[in-house]
């Protein structure tokens, strides 16, 4: 298992509609499972889908719910990281990405940087994630999960270089009208993950969603890329599973061509963060 054959899971969500997309899940688990995939990504919600309003007390899901355990079974041998609005144990509600691995809930990555612009007010519905946890997966490999506008904090991408991520799974729900003011959103994921990919030498699983609902046009452009940037496999705007394959010696050869995060000197980053807080403070 030093290599992994990825999969990303580019599907049309049905809004709110818990039952139908989990079984678009396991359609797409079984079409992945056919195609030889050892981890299937499927985009940011894709449970519930990406709502603006979302009535979270009927759609949040606690980690040992029956959906998650269902996916969970049914993906087995293979690891699989869907969405889902997590309903946390003391009430609040988190947009959630769980990673299935071995037939259980492996681990569960709440969203960090909640958007509270354009048509995008998760601000206001969802609590923010306070803990960036790497997840160990077969053949030594070590997956950070980062959702959406977590990678457009700089801060988050490099701190899960720092703790040794080896590969970065990146669900998304990207659309085309979401930020405003003329944003190409589908040109500013180009540049961001193939900056990210090759900075830190992280193969990157990017899954996004696609159709016209609510609004919003997903443009969809899922993609898997190697540890220099480059990509190996696109979806386009449609419905598709995109599929490549990535050896663990490739990752460690590019972070040792390019060691950035070698010399990235935290401590000193510390430092210099806390001399620009106290600078803002006194300001």
């Amino acid at each position: 298992m030093s290599r992994l054959r990825l999969g990303a899971a580019q599907i049309e969500c049905r809004p709110g509609d818990v039952s139908g997309n989990l079984a678009s899940h396991v359609a797409m688990i079984e079409r992945a499972r056919r195609a030889g995939v050892d981890l299937l990504v499927f985009p940011e919600l894709s449970l519930t889908d990406y709502l603006s309003d979302p009535d979270c007390e009927a759609l949040g899901l606690a980690r040992d719910a029956a959906e998650l355990a269902l996916l969970a079974g049914a993906a087995a041998p293979m690891a699989v990281s869907v969405g889902f609005i997590e309903r946390g144990s003391d009430g609040a509600h988190f947009n959630a990405q769980a990673l299935l691995a071995a037939g259980v809930v492996a681990s569960v990555h709440r969203k960090l940087n909640l958007p509270g612009y354009g048509q995008m007010r998760e601000d206001k519905v969802y609590a923010r994630g306070d803990a960036l946890a790497l997840a160990p997966l077969a053949g030594g490999w070590r997956a950070a999960t980062l959702i959406c506008a977590d990678s457009w904090n700089p801060a988050w991408p490099w701190l899960a270089a720092l703790a040794g991520a080896s590969l970065l799974i990146l669900p998304t729900a990207s659309a085309r009208e979401a930020v405003g003011g003329g944003f190409d959103n589908a040109r500013g994921w180009e540049v961001n993950l193939a900056h990210t990919a090759l900075t830190y030498g992280l193969p990157t699983i990017f899954a996004n969603h696609c159709g016209r609902r609510g609004g919003l046009d997903f443009w969809g452009g899922s993609r898997i890329l190697d540890a220099s940037g480059a990509v190996l496999s696109q979806a386009g705007a449609e419905p598709d599973l995109v599929v490549a394959e990535i050896a663990l010696s490739d990752g460690e050869a590019a972070r040792a061509r390019l060691p950035t995060i070698r010399d990235s000197d935290p401590r000193r980053v510390r430092r210099l963060l806390d001399a620009v807080l106290s600078q803002t403070e006194e300001g």
